[in-house]
This record gives C-alpha cells, structure tokens and sequence, in this order.
C-alpha cells in the first residue's frame, strides 16, 4: 500500500483547493486526496503543482464549512470507478459511488467506464486550470463574449471540450451530453429533449438563442446530433414507454414533460413565475434567482455596488433570470457557532437545546447595528456580487463591550447587507423587485429572516417547508397536462406562506451605515 503523506489545506477558492505538504512528500498528479472538512469526508484530486510544496486540487463535492488548516492526507493513488457490466443500468457520482439504479440505455458507457481520474465533472475544473489561463488577454475577452460571462465550472462546453481533448477514446464513444432530467426523460420516453432555460445557459454557447442548435460554434465541442433538441420545461414530450413502464411501474402511456432542473423546480415551488420577483435561497451559502421581463447583460456599478453577472432565458415562456451565489451564508452562522457556542454545541449533541437555536435567540437580543459592530462575510473569498476570490472577512468596530451576542447578530447582518446590496444593483439596472421570496435552512432563523426583510425595506414571504424541488416538479406537470391552465394560475394555486413584514426605523438604521459595509471593503481589498 502507497504510503500516505499528510498535508494542510492552504487557501479555498471555491471547488479549487491548495494543501501543503511537507518537503519531499508531494503528491502525483490526479492523485486522490481525503480532507478532513469538520468531519465530513471530502475527496479532492490533485490537477497542479504549483511550487512551494503546494498541490493545487479540484474538489470532488462541496467545500463549504471547510476552514484553512484543514488536514489533508494523500491517498497514494487516483480516484477509482467501479467499471464493467455490474456498472450498467447505474448512475455514479464522480468518485464511483453509485447514487441510482436506472436501467442502462446503451448510450452513456463513456459516463460509467471512465478510467481513474478522468471523470466530466473533474475535466471541468481543470480545464480551467489549465487552459482558461493560457488564453491571452484579447482571446479572453472573444471567450467571455461567447460565453456571455467568465468561464467557470458551470459550464457544459468546457467540460466536453475537456473531454474531447483529454480523453479522445471515451469521448469517441459518447452520443449524448445530457443533463440529469433529460436522461431520465430519454429512459421513460426515448427521446432526446432539454429545457430551454437549461440549453441557453449551462450549455452556452452550443446552442442559439431561438434554442436550435449552433452548429457554427458547435463543432468545436461535439457533434449537433450529440445535444438534445430544445423544448420548454412543460412541454410534452412522449409518454412512458412499455419497456420503460416494465422497469419502473409507472403505467405505460403516462405523460412525460421536458422538466428542468433541481434549482429552476424549486424556484417555480415557491413562486418565482413573473417577472419583478425576487428568490433568495439562505443555506451554506445565499443563492439568488431574479426573474425579468427583458435581457439583462453583465453590469458593473458605477457606485461601488460590486458586479452581477448576465442572464438567461427562464423556464417561463417570455421571461429572463438572472442568478448567482455568495459563498458564504450559513457557512458563516456556523464558523461563529463552532468558534463561540461549543459549549451550546455540545450540549446539542447530549440532547439539549439546538445551538443554533440559542444563537437566534441572542441575535434577536440586540439591537440593528449589533452595538456599532459590523462584519464582513467574506471568509471564503466571494462569488457574487464582487467576484473577488481573494476578499477576506472583518469585524471592524470590536470594543471590549462586545461579546459573542454581537458578533453572532453582526454575522447575520452581513449576510443581510450582501442582500441588500444585490437589490441595490437590481434597482440600478432600472428592474427594482417588487416581490422578494426566501427559502433554505436559513429561514428557521425568525431573527435572521426579520433582519433581511428590514433592509429589503419590503415584506418577505417564506414558503412552506414543503415548496422544493419535486413540488416545483409536480406543478411543471400540472401545467403540462392541462390541470393548470398558466404560470399565473400555478402562482395563485400556491400556498400563501409566512410574510414579514418590515420595520421602516430600522430599514432606515440599515440604509444609512450601509456604505460603510460597502466601502470596509473597497478600502481595504488587495
């Protein structure tokens, strides 16, 4: 057995990991690396070794909650994947585990028989490792407007060109790349379909804007025929096979819809169907959803406000999204609990109260402005809306009078303050919201919710906890099949959920010592 040398994770870039080993103890390239992030396991995989005894490695799951210092110890070998005829019929995560059992089609050999190391998903990322770089300066800027945004790992066509470059002899054998709901679609029905939203944005630019193929830009990436024809998310497109009715139960003849994915479903769920509504989803980290009636391109604020990324066609005929995420929300609430609530912690786990619960509690405690204590959320770099993997946090104002109550309440106004600033930038493009909805583990916190909803200035609405992705599913289909007649009607067919409502003083408190979130940042960056 390969002797197993352990290292140190250095720096956290989204999916993107650097670990330092000690001298002579470097790892080989594509081995596998197993991280310790707070007792959850992680795999990376190594993709550069960049000096200084550091590897840098594409995670294989999420980094989120994992903290530099981490430990890391080298496995002495690749990721491997199971291979042969017992894969058939199963669907893989990318280290091989399997995570369905679905009936083998005959045409996604290439996703189940990878050799070590050679994964889509993992392609992805060092794509962008090691060809996003070496692009020169104008040959970037022709990309980002191809792309219509920076490449990232997003992106479907960079992970097939990965593949075709890489990995000629697997790619050779692929027919389709498809999306999770389109295969499953394929298997019930046999044919080959995608949702609009889905095609124009994850798979950009493969396919144009009316939705037909863009075989000029196409060849580089794959064949026409190896993408699936564009349809709306409701549209249907066959009915459950016989063959497919045998393997599943389902009855033959069943109608079968386009679908989308898992984030559109759970918008739809909770309501986001007409433009001028806002979706913003508070877990590890705040992901937002904001329909529009128009395109709306990349922007930059002339104030300072950050940046925001272009949009998309949405799975609602006639309407635009844009979305993005930050890269930390409940991420930070728990880098506070882990740093100054063990003893709530522990007591958790003996049985006792929920420490997330006594953290509410003495958020709710103090006052807006947590005593004159203001935080920056950026512990794990940013995504959205500044773009800068190298932010850092801060805690600017700390006085001896402050305990952990403050921090705790200036942790949840920061997330808060990042909201506020992307409404800021909404307003700036002339497409203010005038609905805002919330969803995400992050809503069980009442003090964090009326915090949000204070500096939105506006009543926010919180779904039941039943409004997920497969209840967006379901109404998808409702519309499909005609027992919902419109998007409108699925709105008014949904449950009204909670509403908060907001306190005008402290909207006010909040609008006025903004800028000097803002601005601890933009005075302070690198």
């Amino acid at each position: 057995m390969p002797k197993q040398h352990e290292g140190t994770v250095v720096q956290i870039t989204g999916p993107v990991l650097d670990i330092r080993f000690p001298d002579g103890e470097l790892p080989e390239l594509l081995n596998a690396i197993h991280v310790d992030n707070g007792g959850k396991p992680l795999t990376v995989e190594v993709a550069q070794l960049i000096g200084d005894n550091v590897a840098r490695c594409i995670a294989m799951s999420s980094t989120d909650g994992l903290v530099r210092g981490a430990k890391a110890v080298d496995t002495g070998g690749p990721i491997t994947v199971p291979v042969g005829k017992e894969c058939l019929g199963r669907i893989f995560n990318l280290l091989g585990e399997p995570v369905a059992c679905i009936p083998y089609l005959g045409y996604f050999a290439a996703w189940v028989q990878n050799p070590p190391g050679s994964l889509i998903a993992i392609g992805a990322g060092v794509f962008l490792l090691e060809e996003k770089h070496s692009l020169t300066p104008e040959e970037y800027v022709l990309v980002q407007e191809l792309f219509g945004h920076p490449i990232c790992s997003g992106d479907t066509a960079t992970k097939i060109l990965w593949l075709r470059r890489h990995e000629p002899k697997i790619y050779a054998k692929t027919a389709y790349f498809l999306t999770g709901s389109s295969f499953l679609t394929a298997r019930l029905t046999g044919k080959y379909v995608i949702d609009q939203s889905l095609a124009k944005g994850s798979f950009r630019p493969l396919y144009q804007a009316d939705g037909s193929v863009n075989e000029a830009e196409c060849g580089l990436y794959c064949r026409p025929d190896q993408i699936a024809a564009c349809a709306w998310s409701t549209d249907i497109v066959g009915t459950v096979t016989l063959e497919a009715a045998a393997q599943t139960g389902l009855a033959a003849g069943t109608p079968v819809i386009t679908g989308t994915g898992d984030s559109t479903a759970e918008a739809i769920s909770v309501g986001l169907v007409e433009p001028g509504t806002a979706f913003f989803q508070y877990g590890s980290s705040m992901f937002y959803y904001y329909c529009t009636d128009h395109f709306v391109g990349n922007y930059v604020s002339p104030q300072g406000n950050g940046a925001l990324k272009g949009g998309k066609a949405f799975t609602v005929p006639g309407t635009y999204c844009l979305g993005d995420g930050t890269n930390a929300a409940g991420t930070l609430t728990r880098w506070v609990r882990d740093l100054l609530y063990s003893k709530e912690l522990d007591a958790e786990k003996q049985g006792g109260e929920n420490a997330y619960a006594v953290m509410a509690r003495e958020a709710a405690a103090v006052p807006p402005g947590s005593d004159g204590l203001i935080m920056l959320p950026y512990i794990y770099g940013e995504r959205s809306p500044l773009q800068d993997a190298e932010a850092t946090g801060m805690l600017f104002g700390l006085k001896g009078t402050h305990g952990r109550a403050q921090i705790n309440r200036a942790a949840l106004e920061a997330v808060g303050y990042s909201t506020y600033q992307h409404l800021l930038l909404f307003e700036e493009l002339g497409v203010p919201p005038r609905r805002i909805i919330t969803a995400g583990g992050g809503t069980k916190n009442a003090a964090w919710m009326q915090i949000i909803c204070d500096m939105a200035g506006m009543p926010l609405t919180i779904p039941e906890l039943f409004q997920c992705s497969s209840y967006g599913d379901a109404m998808l289909a409702a519309l499909g099949v005609g027992a919902l007649e419109s998007f409108a009607a699925l709105r008014a067919a949904l449950p009204q959920g909670r509403i908060l409502q907001p306190d005008r003083k402290n909207h006010e408190f909040y609008q006025e010592h903004y800028p000097i979130f803002r601005d601890l940042y933009l005075e302070n960056r690198d």
